[in-house]
């Protein structure tokens, strides 16, 4: 399933931030993705409608199934081409930039052999 560039980067925050964290709340993912506070609202509601996450009463955003599997594969995506680039010699901090740009749009055929790639 193909869902836009953004909702991707939300999705993969709760999950990077819910790893670190244990809890995850609005604050958090504006924080952790340099957006305003109104931004994630706009952003948690259109994935709530679409059944990518959860909140609770308390606040606390989750993630689906459904919202884990695309988090789950934009972060594998991430890890992998930022190690990639990291053993071709780009910096950790532009490595993650740049990998943050492509995990979007590496087709999987390509992601599949740079995974094989950074096997051997």
């Amino acid at each position: 399933m193909k869902i836009q560039e953004s909702a991707e980067n939300y999705l993969e925050a709760i999950l990077v931030l819910g790893n670190t964290n244990g809890r995850v709340r609005s604050i958090d993912v504006a924080n952790h993705l340099g957006v305003s506070k109104p931004s994630v609202s706009v952003a948690m509601k259109h994935l709530r409608q679409n059944d990518y996450v959860l909140f609770a009463p308390d606040g606390e955003i989750t993630l689906t199934d459904a919202g884990m599997e695309i988090a789950a594969r934009v972060y594998e995506r991430h890890t992998v081409i930022t190690e990639a680039l990291c053993r071709m010699g780009v910096s950790v901090e532009v490595a993650r930039e740049d990998a943050c740009r492509i995990e979007h749009d590496i087709s999987e055929e390509t992601f599949v052999k740079l995974k094989e790639w950074l096997k051997r």
